[in-house]
Parts: structure tokens; sequence; C-alpha cells
């Protein structure tokens, strides 16, 4: 590395150049501690797993982007905005984070992207006045860089909150809200102002639709939810609040007769529509308790099918099996994976046999041991069943006796998370 007595422009740009290069080259451990800490540090930018990315994502084009101006020496004006930012804070915006909490994000990611350029100039062979002298530029084009980020942002955040402040119905997500953290409300004053009857069964939905869906057309989604509304038996008007331009959250009135038969009507139709929204729904639960807890469930539900990624089913429901149990794992799924290694071995490897194997031993131990049983569940011979639970047994290394209610636990996870909480193949 370049040693000067007195460093000229070329010879800071060039060693600049070469630092951020081997920053580079740690690019997903640099953005990946960088995203760690924001989410520790800063509580309202922790979200499901869609708002988290989309953070990783926007940490991953800024710091690519102001990375690239230092090696080509690029104006901060005449830099990308990343796209994956704006839609960061639009996303924000939408949900109500404030926006100091956006702008302090920046200031953080900033701080720990000098301390990682410091870290690296320390174990360079500069000699001190070339490595003051790059660190200088460095802190120069990336401050330059925060001080006009943060502003397109903020920009961006507050046109967005204007608009969405102004196109949904703040008055009635505001007694909704209200309710759901339990505040002390004239229950048939707030029917009548939300204009949805408090006092029946409800079921709780949460509907969404992936980023590359192609369209945010929360209206269609809210016809979607009165057509399961049909489906369910309901005589009354759903109940619909926009969280953000891909999700919604929605409440069916069913009459008492209906509710043994509801989810799965529900289901039938969600399912039966290729262009359905994904759907996450609470149990049928009555009165203003019903209201909230069912959406509670719905909630849980919706965290599950999100981490579960592709894995996840058109409609998942709080009274699938096992679901709740899921659910309880779903802030941790870094340990439940180890875990779930620990408990399978290699039953847990993320293949297709494998996938069969575990199927087929979760069934069976549900039907307690019966291979008569599961076999009828899943229509196969009882021999077929009895070779397949052997090999699951042999798979695991272990007998099933030995630790038989993780083994089943284990199952759940992997059956409701997929590849989330499998080995690699």
């Amino acid at each position: 590395m370049a040693k000067a007595g007195h460093a000229d422009t070329a010879v800071v740009g060039r060693c600049a150049a070469e630092i951020v290069g081997r920053l580079d080259l740690r690019m997903a451990e640099l953005t990946g501690a960088m995203h760690q800490m924001l989410v520790t540090e800063i509580a309202e930018l922790r979200g499901d797993a869609q708002l988290l990315q989309l953070l990783r994502d926007s940490i991953d084009g800024n710091v690519a982007t102001v990375f690239s101006a230092i090696r080509h020496g690029i104006p901060i004006e005449k830099v990308e905005l990343p796209t994956a930012a704006v839609e960061h804070a639009r996303r924000l915006a939408q949900r109500g984070t404030t926006v100091n909490a956006l702008v302090r994000a920046y200031r953080l990611g900033h701080k720990a992207l000098l301390d990682a350029v410091l870290v690296e100039i320390g174990l360079s062979d500069l000699d001190p006045q070339l490595s003051l002298a790059v660190f200088r530029q460095i802190s120069e084009v990336t401050f330059g860089y925060i001080d006009w980020i943060t502003q397109q942002v903020v920009s961006t955040y507050q046109d967005e909150h204007d608009r969405w402040m102004e196109n949904r119905n703040s008055l009635r997500a505001m007694r909704v809200r209200e309710l759901l953290d339990g505040a002390d409300l004239d229950i048939d004053e707030v029917a009548t102002s939300i204009r949805y009857p408090l006092r029946r069964t409800h079921i709780a939905i949460v509907a969404w639709r992936d980023e590359d869906d192609g369209g945010d057309d929360l209206a269609s989604m809210e016809r979607f939810v009165d057509q399961l509304a049909d489906s369910a038996g309901a005589r009354e008007s759903s109940l619909h609040i926009s969280v953000d331009r891909l999700t919604g959250w929605a409440w069916i009135p069913v009459q008492a007769e209906a509710t043994p038969t509801a989810v799965t009507r529900i289901r039938a139709c969600a399912e039966a529509r290729p262009d359905a929204p994904w759907i996450a729904a609470g149990d049928p639960l009555p009165g203003v308790e019903g209201f909230r807890r069912s959406h509670e469930q719905a909630q849980e539900a919706h965290a599950v099918a999100i981490a579960a990624g592709s894995n996840a089913q058109r409609v998942t429901a709080s009274s699938d099996h096992g679901l709740s149990a899921a659910a309880l794992l779903n802030s941790n799924l870094g340990a439940a994976r180890v875990w779930v290694a620990e408990v399978l071995g290699p039953l847990a490897s993320c293949t297709e046999n494998d996938e069969r194997l575990r199927e087929t031993l979760g069934v069976f131990l549900r039907a307690g041991g019966s291979f008569k049983a599961a076999a009828e569940e899943l229509h196969l011979h009882t021999n077929s069943i009895k070779y397949r639970v052997q090999r699951a047994i042999d798979r695991r290394g272990r007998p099933i006796s030995d630790g038989r209610l993780d083994v089943e636990i284990a199952l759940l996870l992997c059956h409701w998370y997929g590849n989330a909480v499998l080995a690699d193949a």
C-alpha cells in the first residue's frame, strides 16, 4: 500500500477506492450487521418479514451506491436514488412510523459505515498522514451522500404520508385501533361510527399481496374479502382497514349457525381463485373480545405465512393443526432451525424425500401410532406407512420414543416454516 509524506489527490482517491473495494468484498456481512444494529436500536423499524427485508434491501442499495461514488469519483448529485430506499420510506409512512425513526436510521447507518472504514484503514499499511486524508475523503463523500439521501427519502415519506392520510378513512381506522388497543369505549356508539356490528361473531382476516404481484389495488382486496364473507354466509357488511399498499385487515360478521363451517368455506373460496390474495384467518369468536382475539390470531397466522415464504398456503388459519404452537416460535426462527436439526438430525434436510418422510411420520404420530389410521388418511397401503416410518426413524438416527414430544413439535415447525427451519440438502 502506498505511503506519502504529503498525500496528493490522486493517491488519496486511489487509496480510498481500495479501502471501499475491500469492504465491498464483505458487503453481505457489513450490511447484515448494520441491519441487525438498526432493528435493535430503533424499535419502530421492526415489522413483519416483508418490511424487514425491505429495510435490508434499502441498506444494501445505499451502501452499494456510496461505494460506487467513492470508487469511481462520481459526484453525489449524479448518483441514482436507490429504489429500495424510496419504497422503504413510503412503506414506513403508510404504517405510521415517525419520520424521526427514518432519519435516525440513516445517521446510525452512517456511523456504522465510518466505523467499518476506520477498521479497514487501520488494517492497511498506509502512513498516518495518508490514512487521515483517506478517512477525511471517505467521510466527506459519505456525509454528502447522507445529507442528500435523507432529503430525498424524507420528501418521499412526507408526500406518501399526506396521500395516505387523505385516501384512507382515518376516523374509522382510528376507532378500530382504539378497539384493538382495549380502550374503554361505548360499544354501540363505536359500532355506529365504524358501520360494523360489533356484537356479532367475527372472523378476522389479514389479506395481502406480494411485492411482485404487479399491483397495489387495495379496493380489489376489499372486494375479494366481501366475496369471502358471502361464502361464509355473512348477512351484514364486512369491515376493512388498510395497513399499507399491500396489506389490509378485515372482519367478517357471521351468524352463529354458520360458525362451524365458516373458515372451511372461506378457504375453499380463496383456493378456487388463482388471482386471490394471500389470506390469514382467525377463529370465529363472539363480541368485542372476539373481535380483538380473532384479529390477534389472524396476525399470528399472517406472521407464520410470511416467514414460511414459498412454503405458505394460500389460506393460513389459526385453527389449522399446530399453527398456534408454531406461531410462538416465529420471533426466533434462527434458534428454531438449530433445535429442529438437533431433534430430527438428517430428517430435517431440505429434500423431497425427507419432506415425504416427515409428513408420513407426522400423520402417524397424530394418529396415536396407528399404521392403519395413518394409511387411511394418506390413502396409502399400511405397508407403505410402515416402510416410511421406519425410514424416517433411520434418517433421524434415534427411536421416536426418544423425545417423542420434541419430534412432534419439530415436525410441526418443518410443516409450517419449511425451508426457514430446514437444513440445506
